[in-house]
């Protein structure tokens, strides 16, 4: 039996998160600049994203570049964003052929303009798609989305468009980047890091974490069903016991 055929069709994750890292690694051992594991990784990007469509997974967030990424070297800056522009242009048969939604979270206005409007382009074109909502983390930090979902909040309060006593957990999801998504059910790292480097860390509060060694540009299919197996073989509690539970 194939992995794909184990996994089981009503215990998927709503929402798939995925902190895509080793591209560097990569292309550091084949003798590669790397721009080069980059440009290879776009390939596990389309596989990922077209293993997730054809299974049903309704939510896929993928972390594409941080905050932090900035302050790597110029020409790699460049280079990636150079890539983010030609993989869009790509992937929209692509997003449209498996009727999947694009949509970015992050600070948007420090990209590039090309790179923005290439972005908004695709955002636009695949609004109105329905079976698969894709989400891009780009220029993305959880605690800068944090400090802005405060600072928003507290202007509110301040001009009395809602009350301190009516702030729950629902008012700050409101807040968020990640509005209109569900939390996180499983969030994955590639290569064999164990950290979750400020992504979505309001989101994962009670995602289950899946580490593999695998670098990006290697993840395959089956490397995702794996990841996906794992997760139904646990069991999520959300903080009851296993009797509550079962």
């Amino acid at each position: 039996m194939s992995l794909a055929n184990k996994i089981q069709k009503d215990f998927l994750p709503q929402h798939l998160a995925i902190i895509m890292d080793g591209n560097g690694r990569w292309a550091k051992q084949k003798g590669k600049l790397r721009v080069f594991g980059h440009e290879n990784g776009t390939k596990s990007v389309r596989q990922t994203v077209e293993a997730c469509a054809e299974l049903g997974i309704k939510n896929l967030t993928l972390y594409a570049f941080s905050t932090e990424n900035w302050n790597r070297p110029r020409l790699e800056v460049e280079a990636l964003m150079r890539l983010l522009v030609s993989s869009l242009r790509k992937e929209l048969k692509i997003l449209q052929k498996n009727n999947i939604k694009l949509q970015a979270i992050g600070s948007l206005d420090s990209l590039p303009k090309k790179a923005k409007r290439e972005l908004f382009e695709v955002i636009e074109k695949t609004k109105d798609n329905t079976h698969m909502t894709l989400t891009l983390a780009l220029s993305y930090g959880s605690r800068e989305e944090l400090k802005n979902a405060v600072k928003e909040i507290c202007h509110k309060v301040k001009n009395n468009i809602i009350s301190l006593e009516s702030i729950d957990e629902s008012i700050i999801n409101q807040h968020l980047y990640t509005q209109d998504l569900p939390d996180v059910d499983l969030l994955i790292r590639t290569s064999g890091e164990h950290r979750i480097s400020n992504f979505l860390l309001w989101q994962i509060a009670y995602a289950e974490l899946y580490f593999t060694n695998v670098l990006w540009p290697d993840f395959s299919k089956e490397d995702l069903y794996e990841a996906l197996i794992n997760y139904q073989n646990r069991e999520r509690r959300f903080g009851k016991t296993s009797e509550q539970i079962n």
